[in-house]
């Protein structure tokens, strides 16, 4: 498998910017709020703290066969980082499988924007050699849920460290 780099992603409302070293300042007040760790686990990280995972990161994946495709979310209307969506994409028994991750800020949920990343990101997915989207999410985090719902995955009923797996089967698209 080659590397998959993350690429610039447009949405109605959003810009997916490749994740930059420089997007640690702004970002660690994005997700200074520790409520936001209640289901994924974790605490709020200091802009120099950040910055150093952000270099691991871009770095990217110690495996050649592993791509780490990592994007902070930017709101055009207010020109700021709300958030991030992630995809590690690695060999998989029918092919390269992506599983995704995002995170919006606290000040800016409720608005349909992690929707609308994820969305973005699963449709970018499609274009990219994967055969499917993995989302692994804690089974009382409904909000969560309903964005995996609203990117066309589904529950598995497999667990995964004690998180739902949900799946969305990628089908290669006929060429003409």
């Amino acid at each position: 498998m080659s590397t998959i780099r993350p690429q610039v992603i447009r949405t109605e409302r959003l810009g997916l910017v490749p994740l930059r070293v420089d997007h640690a300042a702004e970002m660690s007040n994005v997700l200074a709020d520790p409520e936001l760790y209640g289901f994924i686990g974790g605490t709020p990280l200091s802009a120099q703290t950040l910055r150093s995972r952000y270099e691991r990161i871009i770095a990217g994946a110690p495996d050649p066969a592993v791509s780490w495709c990592n994007w902070v979310v930017r709101l055009l209307a207010e020109a700021r980082l709300v958030g991030t969506v992630q995809a590690t994409i690695a060999p998989g028994e029918h092919g390269p499988i992506a599983e995704i991750a995002w995170i919006v800020g606290t000040a800016w949920q409720r608005r349909g924007i992690a929707k609308e990343a994820a969305r973005g990101l699963v449709d970018w997915l499609r274009r990219q050699p994967v055969s499917g989207v993995v989302a692994h999410i804690h089974p009382d985090h409904r909000a969560s849920a309903a964005v995996a719902t609203a990117t066309g995955l589904k529950p598995t009923g497999q667990w995964h460290n004690g998180e739902l797996s949900w799946r969305l089967t990628i089908t290669p698209s006929a060429t003409p």
